[in-house]
């Protein structure tokens, strides 16, 4: 009977450890499935350098067409390359990516052009374009100008002591020019002194921070451009009276008066102290919160700086619709004495913050499918090369500039640049480091442990 009992309990106990295997196979069985189909991975990194960036995922996700990345290398340079392209893929159903192998497939590298390993070939359609590295940027821009089919050209108007486009140093435009190159537009510098017309090839023209007055065939020629269905994106600083005086610039802001945005003659300073515990001085307004507009959507927990900021007064006008982008803090304030640097912040006479400091508007020209659009900020120094990569002054100057071109595709965050995540220690750093690591804590871990066998033996 005993037996019989001991018989009966052991086919149980094996019948459940035979059910759990069974189980255990399929689960681990069905998660490979799942995760073979379904390729998730997550990244903690601080600056997301194993994620494709926001701009990326949203151009490769709204892909209408199937897009094919052809990759040519050695077969040993192949690992290095799935780690990127493998991600476009995993976005999008519609791109295809293949390894080819110059030594055992040369006469399709010949037959595609390629002279240089490491080359990807990104074709839509039948368009196709050349990323010379393997990098994000280089990927995603050879996309977008398979997506793009004509030249976009965006010129800034000088001669009255604007920001320059070629200026490498702080106050120069360099860096925006280079990084609108990646969005893949072509940029120029124009003079309305010259010639008081903007080129019919200007797809945006960007007047940014005049020091000296616009003669009146300048503006003229600004407002026909706009009012014709043109795209213009405006910065004005603060008309301040000592140091270097910036004008007021009277014609100018008359003409944007009439578009609905009046230019107020006064000086941003931003009290808060989250602006100085990021290094900025009141002179700088710290944006955090932005309004519903295209531009700025995507802009969200982003923060953006304005140095030496005017606020805006807007409103709508018969031809115009205008919207507020965003404004300063409320613990901001504007103060109208601007002929010394000396600002007493109990002054009655300051307006409080919030204050608008961006809006953006746009023009009926009574034309079917055409209208101006107009970007106008009270601060011009943001976009240089000294603020530009001020958290997201980069992809603001970007947006702002998208919508302007009608590429509101576009208008997303952009990949950032890889940190430099390597740690530099002094000799005597070093030293310490390693003995601490190869003697006092092996040390002080045998010491625990005879310690431990003592109390117990």
């Amino acid at each position: 009977m005993n037996r019989g009992l001991l018989n009966a309990r052991q086919t149980k106990y094996a019948a459940y450890a035979a059910l759990y295997v069974i189980v255990i196979l399929a689960i681990v069985s069905v998660a490979n499935v799942l995760a073979n189909r379904y390729n998730k991975s997550y990244d903690s990194t601080a600056n997301k350098r194993y994620s494709l960036s926001d701009q990326t995922a949203k151009i490769v996700k709204g892909l209408k067409q199937n897009a094919s990345i052809n990759y040519y290398d050695r077969q040993s340079g192949f690992q290095q390359a799935k780690d990127i392209l493998d991600r476009y893929s995993t976005l999008s159903p519609k791109v295809r990516v293949e390894y080819i192998d110059v030594e055992k497939r040369p006469q399709e590298a010949r037959a595609a052009g390629i002279t240089k390993l490491g080359t990807s070939l990104v074709q839509i359609g039948t368009k196709k374009e050349e990323a010379k590295s393997v990098t994000e940027s280089e990927i995603t821009g050879a996309i977008i100008r398979d997506l793009k089919t004509s030249t976009r050209t965006v010129c800034f108007v000088t001669g009255s002591g604007e920001h320059q486009l070629d200026d490498t140093q702080r106050n120069g435009f360099s860096r925006l020019k280079d990084i609108l190159a990646k969005d893949q537009y072509t940029t120029k510098s124009i003079s309305l002194l010259e010639k008081a017309e903007i080129p019919a090839d200007c797809t945006v023209v960007v007047i940014g921070g005049p020091q000296s007055e616009y003669v009146q065939p300048a503006v003229d020629a600004l407002k026909k451009y706009v009012e014709q269905g043109g795209r213009a994106m405006i910065m004005l600083d603060a008309p301040l009276k000592f140091g270097h005086p910036t004008a007021d610039n009277a014609a100018l802001s008359d003409l944007l008066q009439s578009w609905g945005v009046s230019l107020d003659k006064d000086l941003l300073l931003d009290l808060s102290p989250v602006g100085q515990l990021m290094g900025l001085g009141p002179e700088v307004a710290l944006v955090s919160t932005y309004d519903s507009h295209p531009i700025v959507d995507e802009m969200k927990g982003t923060a953006t700086g304005f140095p030496l900021s005017r606020s805006l007064t807007i409103k709508n006008t018969d031809k115009t619709t205008v919207q507020k982008l965003f404004q300063s803090s409320a613990t901001s304030l504007a103060t109208s004495k601007l002929d010394s640097p000396n600002v007493n912040p109990s002054d009655p006479n300051n307006k409080k913050g919030p204050l608008t400091i961006g809006a953006a508007g746009s023009y009926k020209t009574g034309k079917e499918n055409s209208e101006g659009r107009f970007v106008v900020v009270g601060s011009s120094s943001w976009p240089a090369n000294s603020f530009i990569n001020f958290n997201g002054n980069g992809d603001l100057a970007l947006n702002a500039l998208n919508w302007l071109a009608s590429d509101e595709d576009l208008i997303s965050i952009r990949p950032k640049e890889q940190e430099n995540r390597n740690v530099t220690m002094t000799r005597a750093q070093f030293n310490w480091v390693r003995l601490s690591s190869q003697f006092l804590l092996p040390g002080a871990l045998l010491l625990a442990g005879v310690s431990v066998w003592w109390r117990r033996r």
